[in-house]
């Protein structure tokens, strides 16, 4: 691999190229026209421009990105995450092209992207899962029956969906119907597919996850995260190991998850997800995410490992250098997403001109991020500002030290979630272990939001 393209903006783009430099790899960030003189644009070696603001006519756009690959002379495509990261059609198309793509084949791509196919394949493999419909609803198939005997309440996702998007909770059998049609609507505007399944909704559950790294013969994992902290199934904060967690649990989560890896043949980064029900330890898998997930930092951190540079060279054709037995965990590190968006108003995006921006230092903090003093937050993507990795030896030290470094940034121009962050930072829940995938929207009074 000599010249990659990434196919992406933002602190994601930043955050390969450096590594890609590293590694004496050239690299050219595709943009859209606003994103043209981004800090991506301006770190990379190169910056090709691929279409106007709106993701569908220049990030999503196959042809226009997969011809800057080809106009660029470059041999790889890294996607990133979001966007064509789980792209089993562009994947294809990238290999066919005679390239590399960073990520894995477009077979694993398909299977995983297709939650009812996911779910049984994770069935398949010993993957403990909850009770729920074996595959996607058959046309015509009595819908009442199959919901009584999973009992409620329940929740109905798309098949094709995922990033937590196409799920609506049915909590009484009067809601069922209504709800599945208008579930079975909405994915198919969303996701092309209207086919959806049924699965035991768990309340007050914590949303836990394995990340696994694979050759496409040899899989390991590199341990565990807590993507609890939510607001409507979009992650907040995360953090590594997961805490609080039953050994046993731990390690059937962390062995089944390399098993199914194994079944399927497969390499590269994955991210297999789970619910923890801590009233009964109980841990049931959700899906999986065929991609580097956003909440990678945490892993890097207590590992010492760089998950960009495992991923470029196992795609690079490399056979996995490391043993499970080379992987050693220290410490506990958090996750922050800084969005510019203000919490106090519905969280509405807060676009503009950054006129001042200064980050925290010191011991176990890192900083990723796509923007500097003087960038533009566009309008037409994705409001991650940055994110705060803080890492310390404990994770109550850890909490202590988070507090602190959120408390040094300052941020001019836009409006941000930091005020948010902080009161999570500060609640007894999290330094209890109490908190969990609703925790944001049935508290908001104990965070300041509105309710």
């Amino acid at each position: 691999m000599k010249k990659l393209l990434i196919a992406n903006r933002g602190e994601i783009a930043v955050r390969i190229i450096r590594t890609a430099r590293e590694l004496g790899i050239t690299t050219v960030v595709v943009a859209s026209e606003p994103d043209a003189h981004s800090f991506a644009a301006q770190l990379a070696d190169e910056c090709a421009v691929v279409g106007p603001a709106p993701a569908s006519r220049s990030y999503l756009d196959h042809e226009a990105v997969l011809k800057a690959a080809l106009d660029h002379g470059c041999d790889a495509v890294h996607p990133g995450y979001g966007f064509l990261s789980e792209n089993a059609v562009f994947a294809r198309a990238v290999r066919d092209a005679g390239l590399i793509w960073v990520g894995p084949a477009p077979e694993s791509i398909e299977l995983m992207g297709d939650k009812a196919r996911a779910r049984q394949a994770a069935m398949d493999a010993g993957v403990p899962t909850l009770r729920g419909t074996d595959g996607a609803v058959p046309e015509g198939a009595d819908i009442v029956t199959i919901a009584r005997d999973i009992g409620y309440p329940l929740v109905v996702k798309a098949a094709a969906g995922g990033g937590g998007r196409g799920i609506r909770l049915i909590v009484t059998e009067a809601e069922l119907l209504a709800t599945v049609e208008v579930a079975q609507a909405e994915a198919a505007a969303a996701f092309g597919s209207s086919a959806v399944y049924l699965e035991r909704f768990v309340e007050r559950a914590r949303h836990v996850e394995v990340q696994i790294l694979g050759d496409g013969h040899n899989v390991i994992h590199l341990g565990d995260r807590d993507c609890s902290m939510q607001r409507r199934q979009q992650k907040v904060m995360e953090e590594a190991p997961a805490p609080d967690l039953p050994e046993e649990v731990r390690r059937q989560m962390l062995e089944s998850s390399v098993h199914l890896g194994q079944k399927c043949g497969y390499s590269g980064l994955g991210t297999i997800e789970f619910l923890y029900d801590p009233r009964n330890h109980e841990v049931a898998f959700i899906e999986m995410n065929t991609r580097l997930q956003v909440e990678h930092p945490v892993t890097e951190m207590i590992t010492g490992l760089d998950l960009v540079r495992e991923q470029l060279l196992v795609a690079d054709g490399a056979e996995l250098r490391l043993r499970q037995e080379d992987i050693v965990f220290r410490g506990h590190a958090f996750e922050f997403r800084i969005n510019a968006e203000d919490p106090a108003n519905g969280f509405m995006p807060s676009p503009g001109v950054i006129k001042r921006l200064d980050w925290p230092g010191g011991p176990g903090i890192r900083v990723d991020s796509g923007f500097v003093s003087g960038s533009t937050v566009a309008p037409f993507y994705d409001s991650l500002l940055a994110k705060l990795i803080v890492w310390d030896e404990t994770r109550d030290q850890a909490i202590v030290r988070s507090g602190r470094a959120l408390d040094e940034i300052t941020v001019e121009g836009v409006t941000t979630t930091i005020p948010l962050l902080m009161a999570l930072s500060q609640r007894p829940e999290l330094r209890a272990v109490e908190h969990h995938s609703k925790f944001i929207e049935t508290a908001p009074e104990l965070l300041g939001l509105p309710a």
